[in-house]
Parts: C-alpha cells; structure tokens; sequence
C-alpha cells in the first residue's frame, strides 16, 4: 500500500502530470486545429480551389503543429526548473548560426511557403521531374512528394522546385489515330468521327477546339483518320479511354470495319 502510495506522489508531482497534461492538451489542439481548418476553408469550393486549398491548409497544419510543439516544449521545460527567458534568448543567437549551417533547409523552407502562395503547385497535380510523371500527393515545407503512377513515391525538397513541369495548369491535347479499313468510303467515315467528336463536346467529355482533322496517314491494311481532343490534363487517359470506346460503338452501329491481322490456313492438297 505504501509502495502505491509512493508512486501515486511521483505522478502526481507538477513535473510528471504537468507534463502529461501539456501533451495531452497540445495533440488535443492539433486534432481540433487540422479538422476545424479542413472544414472551414475546403468545403463548399470548386473542385481547382479544394485542391488549391488543401495544400494550404496542409501548411498552416504544419506550422501551427512546430509552434505547438515548441511552446509545450518550453512549457515542459519550466516545469523541470529550466530558465525558459534565457533560452528564448540564447535561441536568438543559436537561430543566426543554424540559419547559416542550415541554409538549404531554410531554402526549403521558403520555396515551400513561395510555391504554395503563388499556386505553382497543389496537392493533387500531376508534375513531371527527371522524367519521373506522377501526382503529387504532400506539398509540406521542406519536401513535396510525387507519387508515380505505378505507384512509386519520390521526394523532392522545395529548392529544387523551380524544375518541376507542371502539367495540371494547362489544357491537354490529344491525337487519335484511328485505323480503319481501305474499302470504307470517306465521305462515311468522315461524318461518323465528325458525329464522335460533336457528341462528345456536348456530353463535355471533351472541351471546346476538339475537331476531326482529315486523313491522316496509309498502312499496309489501314487508312488512318486522326481526331484531335482536348481535355483537362488530369483526365487525359479517362478521356482517351471514352473517345476511342465511343469510335468502336459508332463504327459497329454503322458497320465499318477496323482493320487486324488474319492468318488464313490450306491444306497441302489444295495448294
């Protein structure tokens, strides 16, 4: 009993539960700080401002979980009987010669805080660097991490940003190529790929400027007629997908032919 009692005192010494408590209360303030930020600035906005908007509330996240952090630390601190005022002082000075050991950090820092103010990159853009393509999927104040479409994550830190190609700013163009048999007429395969496209701009899975072109090109067993398609850049691929399976229907409702390679057998005896 004596023994319980003892422990009892331990814990509840200022050092102990004061501790305790100033941790509890400081991931109690991040939690509320992340889902109050999240609820106040993203909902009710245009999908563009959601994915602008996140990664600022991904920074604001950031910075006010260091700041927490620090003044816990502090807190804690001065419960040990550590001279805090003396400490924030000599942190002055100790802050000019880490800000010079460390400048590739406090470039990262501010490259951070630029990018994201000047809406050069958001969470959910796809960017392009050293030829690794990917969605970027954490903007954070030192780093920015791209994940590949195979699934691949790289880290880059934010001095190097101004290397990045970012294709989610800007309008993707796309050009179909579409195969088919010699023996169609022109004029028929003409109007039906004029139709896809027409279709397709007024279901808005494509954008304004899209057009059938002409012919495009002769395969040994192909006449090629090229369709050219724009969209947003992150559909890209979806859109791809869409506007060749709406080719495929519209040919085999208006039976034209796509050509494919065919093997024909004989007998020995019938040669």
């Amino acid at each position: 009993m004596e023994f319980f009692e003892k422990v009892i005192d331990v814990i509840m010494t200022k050092q102990i539960l004061g501790t305790a408590i100033v941790i509890l209360v400081t991931f109690i303030l991040i939690s509320l700080f992340n889902k109050g930020i999240e609820k106040i600035m993203i909902k009710g906005k245009t999908p563009f401002e959601v994915k602008r908007r996140k990664t600022i509330v991904k920074l604001f996240q950031s910075i006010f979980k260091y700041v927490l952090f620090v003044i816990a630390l502090l807190i804690i601190l001065d419960f040990y009987g550590v001279d805090t005022k003396s400490l924030i002082a000599s942190l002055g000075v100790a802050g000019v010669v880490l800000g010079l050991a460390l400048q590739d950090t406090v470039k990262d820092f501010i490259s951070g805080i630029m990018l994201i103010m000047e809406n050069y990159l958001a969470v959910g853009d796809t960017v392009t660097y050293n030829n690794f393509t990917g969605e970027v999927i954490e903007l954070g104040l030192r780093t920015t991490k791209i994940k590949g479409f195979d699934g691949e994550v790289m880290i880059i830190a934010n001095r190097n940003i101004d290397t990045i190609i970012n294709a989610s700013q800007k309008k993707a163009n796309l050009y179909l190529d579409i195969p088919t048999a010699y023996e169609e007429k022109i004029e028929k395969v003409e109007k039906v790929l004029r139709d896809v496209v027409n279709q397709a701009l007024e279901d808005k899975v494509a954008l304004p400027d899209s057009a059938y072109l002409g012919v495009n090109g002769f395969d040994s067993s192909a006449v090629n007629y090229l369709i050219y398609i724009v969209c947003k850049q992150d559909d890209r691929y979806k859109v791809k997908r869409e506007i060749l399976k709406r080719v495929k229907e519209a040919y085999d409702k208006n039976k034209i032919k796509i050509p494919y390679e065919q093997v024909e057998v004989h007998h020995g005896q019938d040669i």
